[in-house]
């Protein structure tokens, strides 16, 4: 598909904005519904909504009146979430990093990806595999509705924000 240059652009800056005004809403205004859409806590998995909230917003802002036009940006916001999950796992938890820039970097370089790969397919984007896509997002956020609700056990649910990162991780 074609997109402008400016428009691209723009919605690259307004996302990545948004995201970083998502990170802090909820401290800001704790409420039920910045819950939803805005971390709660230093965990790898609350984040993924600062990528996905605002990469969705934007995609469906670029793929208006495109039929099935969005399909490979929800593809890209499938492997954006998984980028950011093994990525950080290997950061927060097997290197034990603690430092704010390798974060705000990697969520850059996921950001660019985002809006660069959509874009290397053309359309129409139909049968059933151009429909996984959009059932692996409706799974991925029921999935953060869920655990923002009643988050598991696991160690993609552990808040990392303590000064011992390594410290806070169950045995």
């Amino acid at each position: 598909m074609v997109y402008g240059k400016k428009q691209i652009g723009l919605a690259f800056l307004l996302t990545a904005l948004a995201g970083c005004l998502l990170h802090g809403l909820y401290a800001l205004w704790p409420n039920a519904f910045t819950a939803l859409v805005a971390p709660i806590w230093e965990s790898l998995w609350e984040h993924l909504k600062i990528l996905a909230w605002p990469y969705l917003a934007a995609a469906l802002v670029l793929t208006w009146n495109r039929p099935t036009g969005i399909r490979p940006w929800l593809l890209s916001l499938l492997l954006m979430c998984a980028g950011m999950l093994g990525a950080g796992y290997l950061y927060h938890i097997v290197l034990g990093g603690e430092s704010f820039w390798p974060d705000l970097v990697l969520y850059l370089l996921l950001l660019l990806f985002g809006f660069w790969f959509p874009r290397r397919f053309s359309g129409p984007f139909e049968g059933v595999r151009w429909k996984l896509p959009l059932a692996g997002v409706v799974v991925l956020l029921l999935l953060m509705v869920l655990f923002t609700l009643s988050p598991p056990d696991l160690l993609l649910f552990v808040d990392l924000s303590g000064a011992d990162t390594w410290s806070q991780l169950p045995c």
